[in-house]
């Protein structure tokens, strides 16, 4: 059974949980420097896991940018769970609090290879490719309204 947990505690189970995970993706698998991973947006972004039996799956982050615009960060599914859905239902569960949040606008820095997943999810690809942590990216937008 899922579970979608959110918390804002970078005290809390959950955010150790989303550390890990996001530990295990970006700096072992794709080689992102540990002192850029963790950022000084950790305690100003709401911090979401998902779990299937207490067993933590995947994570991501939402970061409120100002006016009712939010960005997603840090989407990460540990290896052995991909292609199941569980991004998806990650995104879906983003989306629902941004929502909840007032948000009307939602960006993200899509690394190239997930562009497809992405635009499967209504996300628009803007502007120029970009460098984040050595891997590229395309912003991505999404209007809620």
């Amino acid at each position: 059974m899922t579970k979608m947990s959110w918390t804002e505690n970078l005290n809390s189970k959950i955010y150790e949980d989303a550390l890990n995970i996001r530990y295990k993706v970006f700096v072992e698998e794709q080689k992102v420097p540990a002192e850029v991973e963790a950022d000084e947006l950790e305690d100003k972004s709401h911090h979401l896991v998902l779990y299937e039996n207490q067993t933590p799956l995947g994570t991501a982050r939402i970061y409120h940018r100002g006016d009712s615009i939010y960005k997603i960060q840090r989407v990460a599914i540990l290896e052995n769970y991909r292609g199941q859905g569980i991004g998806a239902q990650l995104m879906k569960e983003c989306e629902l609090q941004i929502k909840k949040l007032h948000g009307t606008q939602i960006t993200l820095g899509a690394q190239l290879q997930a562009l497809p997943f992405y635009e499967k999810l209504g996300y628009t690809a803007e502007g120029q490719e970009f460098i984040d942590a050595g891997i590229p990216h395309r912003e991505m937008i999404k209007n809620l309204i």
